[in-house]
């Protein structure tokens, strides 16, 4: 089969590429953004990759055009395959018909933490053995791939609650019908497509109607929003973790670990790097989720203990003159607080400088202004970038951090020279956006380096 993928560069469609080549599928693409290192990775695949969305990359036609979802209508591509009657579909969807479909898919879906909990999971059931199949929303440390096509029956996929593509609003999890479902948690967010809490918690509902009775559904029992999604309905047994009558911790604020627990009793202890309470509870998740694939819970912490973590995820990308500076996904208020906080565990009185850029959807919007600043407390100094376009001002959030230093730039330079005058020995610099940020991170420990 010819595959040729809309919008191939995204983390998705560029995974649904991998899977296909490993398949073995034909699969070409076109995308607006086609650089390094997606780019490299693919066309190293051997995947032919097109710069825009031209009518003619698709002659002749394919036997399949898989369409991403930050297409739309008025797109010339998508234009062409509807005026053609080309065969089409979502990601999603092709997901489901040709992976998924005779696999044991173990889902990761919430708020916060797929991705890494996503790529635990995988690398327990890759520890003992079980050489799985995954699709990740991010690049975990110890596979170096996002994507693998790995051996059946066991596949792990984080399971996003955006929609589908512009044919389909359906969230992509609809497609994907676990076995084994994790729900870390549920916030509001995707302000772009949803209008309120409700209308997110009604999908995870149509999520819960996909899980088998014989399967298994691992929910967040200290989480709200997931009672009520439970509450709506659910025909699946049900294993909650971060409450005592569950899978929960015991935490002595020690460095070296801390104990799994399991309806109060002690299962082992976890030593491991990683920040955060919120990295606990993902911990938690996916050891009851690899137990549900047959995997004991000693073998599980075992293989945590061997996990290195998601690049983009308080990755550290350098450390100049004493300054440590870091990478990190956060682009959500409670995100940005859980990560501030585990820093602030592991930093103790040495100073973090925050700096954030809003670029989700949602942050666009202008949706969680008002928590933002609540969110950086723990910081001792923000840096604000304002973009050209964001469509409302950072310098109200810049007011309310009283008692910080609080700074809003409008150009990469000037935020990277701001922060290298600011910065200094012992130093902690965390870096907080959904995207490049304009190589912020690279300019900075360059900047760093000189005089």
């Amino acid at each position: 089969m010819h595959l040729h993928i809309l919008g191939i560069c995204g983390t998705l469609m560029g995974g649904i590429a991998r899977l296909a080549r490993e398949a073995g599928h034909t699969v070409s693409g076109s995308d607006q953004n086609v650089y390094p290192p997606m780019s490299t990775q693919l066309s190293e695949l051997g995947v032919t990759l097109n710069e825009g969305y031209h009518a003619g990359y698709l002659q002749p036609a394919p036997d399949c055009v898989v369409i991403g979802n930050a297409l739309s209508r008025g797109n010339p591509a998508v234009e062409y395959v509807l005026n053609q009657g080309l065969p089409y579909t979502s990601g999603p969807e092709w997901l489901a018909q040709h992976i998924l479909c005779e696999r044991w898919v173990l889902a990761v879906a919430g708020t916060h933490g797929k991705t890494t909990t996503s790529s635990m999971l995988a690398w327990i059931l890759e520890h003992v053995g079980l050489e799985p199949g995954f699709l990740i929303g991010g690049v975990a440390q110890n596979f170096g791939v996002s994507a693998r096509l790995g051996k059946a029956p066991f596949f792990v996929i984080e399971a996003d609650e955006y929609d589908s593509a512009f044919f389909d609003k359906r969230s992509k999890f609809i497609h994907y019908r676990p076995r084994t479902a994790i729900l870390n948690n549920l916030e509001f967010d995707h302000a772009d497509i949803f209008s309120d809490l409700d209308a997110i918690e009604q999908q995870f509902h149509y999520f819960m109607r996909t899980i088998p009775g014989q399967g298994l559904a691992i929910v967040n029992g200290a989480d709200a929003a997931l009672v009520r999604v439970l509450a709506r309905g659910c025909w699946t047994p049900v294993e909650r973790f971060g409450v005592n009558d569950g899978w929960n911790i015991r935490d002595n604020g020690a460095e070296e670990g801390f104990d799994i627990l399991h309806q109060g009793q002690p299962l082992g202890r976890l030593r491991w790097g990683l920040l955060g309470a919120h990295n606990q509870m993902n911990a938690l998740a996916a050891i009851a989720a690899a137990r549900h694939a047959g995997v004991t819970p000693a073998q599980a912490i075992g293989a945590l203990q061997e996990f290195q973590g998601v690049r983009r995820r308080m990755e550290v990308r350098g450390s100049v003159n004493g300054v440590t500076v870091y990478d990190d996904f956060a682009h959500h208020p409670t995100a940005i607080a859980t990560t501030l906080h585990g820093l602030r565990r592991r930093a103790g009185e040495a100073r973090i400088l925050a700096v954030l850029e809003p670029r989700s959807n949602t942050m666009r919007l202008g949706v969680h202004q008002h928590t933002l600043a609540p969110s950086l407390s723990l910081a001792d100094a923000v840096f604000l970038y304002q973009p050209p376009d964001l469509g409302w001002e950072l310098s109200a959030v810049a007011a309310a951090l009283t008692n910080k230093k609080s700074q809003v730039l409008t150009s990469i330079a000037s935020l990277t020279e701001a922060i290298a005058r600011e910065a200094r020995p012992g130093d902690h610099v965390l870096i907080m956006s959904n995207g490049s940020f304009g190589g912020l991170h690279e300019k900075l420990i360059e900047r760093l380096r000189k005089p």
